[in-house]
């Protein structure tokens, strides 16, 4: 995302520290001066949340929570883009529902892990940011409840190791929502194992054309999943043709 079109404000920076500072998988903060700008870096370890999100059968990627700085630059590209409201798939901690609704956009977030959801109504509330957690397994959740506005969806899980996920959520999606222009966020990769099955369109060209889906843009954010991906991870914003 070009710096330019990445903005963000005293009062909007606030309630992304608040949502750092009442989740307690950070225990800890220190402030350093970098480049002569003093900088907040948040500490805190989610290995036990990242077990319990590998509990469920239909858990088809484990949490790995974006960064919090690439989640509001994921809900301001979907509010560039016209979009109205914002659906987080596998949403983990809520973070990119709540950068959503900070940003002026409706959210809900879909998470399948009752822990999880349980720490997403407990942020929510000390924020008092009403992001709209909900427990449910979204490969079958109906979305005929979703108020039709201009959604997009967004589908946590890097190629390969979410693509059952995603694959069954827009099935999902497509078959009960008649709306123009159903839109989804596919989490990319600009790293792939030497047995890749497809390094197209960051990974996920096989499902685009599969469902039909259209590339609208492609943002690369930084954000960090695993030792094998690099520090930054382009996001896919389709669109059904």
């Amino acid at each position: 995302m070009p710096a330019e079109s990445f903005v963000i404000n005293e009062k909007q920076l606030s309630l992304l520290h608040e949502f750092l500072n009442v989740n307690p998988i950070y225990s800890n903060h220190i402030v350093e001066k970098i480049s002569g700008v003093d900088y907040t870096i948040f500490e805190g370890d989610l290995n036990n949340y990242w077990i319990d999100s590998i509990k469920h059968d239909a858990s088809y990627a484990p949490f790995y929570p974006t960064w919090i700085l690439s989640a509001w630059g994921l809900a301001l590209a979907a509010k560039n883009l016209g979009f109205e409201q914002i659906v987080d798939i596998g949403s983990g901690d809520g973070r990119i529902a709540y950068c959503g609704k900070t940003s002026g956009l409706e959210s809900i977030s879909i998470e399948i892990d009752e822990n999880l959801v349980n720490l997403q109504e407990d942020i929510s509330k000390k924020t008092g940011v009403e992001f709209n957690p909900k427990c449910a397994d979204a490969t079958i959740f109906n979305f005929e409840d979703i108020l039709p506005k201009k959604s997009i969806f967004v589908i946590g899980g890097v190629p390969e190791i979410g693509e059952v996920l995603a694959e069954s959520v827009i099935k999902n999606v497509l078959e009960v929502l008649e709306m123009p222009d159903v839109s989804f966020v596919l989490t990319g990769s600009h790293s792939h194992r030497k047995f890749s099955r497809d390094r197209t369109d960051s990974g996920w060209g096989t499902t685009i054309k599969k469902f039909e889906l259209e590339v609208m843009s492609t943002i690369s954010l930084p954000t960090y999943w695993t030792m094998d991906q690099k520090f930054e991870t382009p996001y896919v914003f389709t669109k059904k043709g």
